[in-house]
């Protein structure tokens, strides 16, 4: 009973981190690699808004690129995770590692951004997800530590699954948070600076997100 009381990783939890690491961090890498020449190309003199407009199949291009990136980290959920409640946490930390890795290259090489309040294009699909840098961080850094969590759970032989209507609420509140992202996208194609970020709706909704987790973890640590 002692030894069930702690938490503790499962058997080849190790090593399958470090390999989900090793992948995620190269793919952040890569991706600031292609922000990088693509800020040469249309930004040398640093980034701004209103984006600038690129030629239609780079767009398109760079659209098919996004998507593509998603879809490779699904890919790699979807190998690595020994069920859907596991490929669904799998997923999370790689875009987590992904993404505050893309963020920690970009200050390394440009020395950008120069403070977690500097606006960024996030994504494009449907439309320009813009956004200071900090608040994709927040995300990532819970996506990242939702996984630990996870896997200290299982190592114990218990699971965090919140439930159907957790589930439902954690997806609106993903999808409020998405919105909050996509707020501005009309300003940054037009204006010189978008207008604020609303933040009660992104910390609404990424408590709205959350809390199932942090509920279904608590149940299954009392469990």
């Amino acid at each position: 009973m002692a030894a069930r009381s702690r938490l503790a990783l499962r058997p080849g939890s190790a090593r399958r981190f470090f390999w989900l690491s090793t992948f995620a961090v190269a793919m952040g890498i890569l991706e600031a690699a292609v922000v990088v020449y693509l800020r040469e190309l249309y930004y040398p003199e640093g980034f701004r808004f209103p984006l600038v407009a690129i030629p239609d199949r780079v767009a398109f291009v760079e659209v098919a690129r996004e998507a593509m990136t998603i879809l490779m980290l699904l890919a790699v959920a979807a190998l690595s995770g020994r069920d859907a409640l596991d490929r669904f946490f799998v997923f999370g930390f790689l875009f987590g590692v992904w993404d505050v890795m893309y963020y920690a290259t970009l200050r390394l090489v440009l020395g950008w951004p120069d403070s977690l309040q500097a606006w960024d294009v996030l994504f494009l699909i449907p439309v320009p997800w813009v956004s200071p840098v900090l608040y994709p961080l927040i995300v990532s850094v819970a996506l990242v530590v939702g996984f630990v969590a996870h896997e200290l759970v299982r190592g114990r032989g218990a699971q965090i699954r919140p439930g159907r209507v957790g589930w439902a609420f954690a997806a609106a509140g993903a999808a409020g948070i998405v919105a909050s992202f996509c707020w501005r996208s009309r300003e940054a194609l037009q204006a010189p600076t978008p207008g604020a970020f609303p933040v009660a709706l992104f910390a609404a909704c990424f408590v709205l997100a959350l809390a199932p987790f942090l509920l279904g973890g608590v149940r299954a640590l009392r469990e």
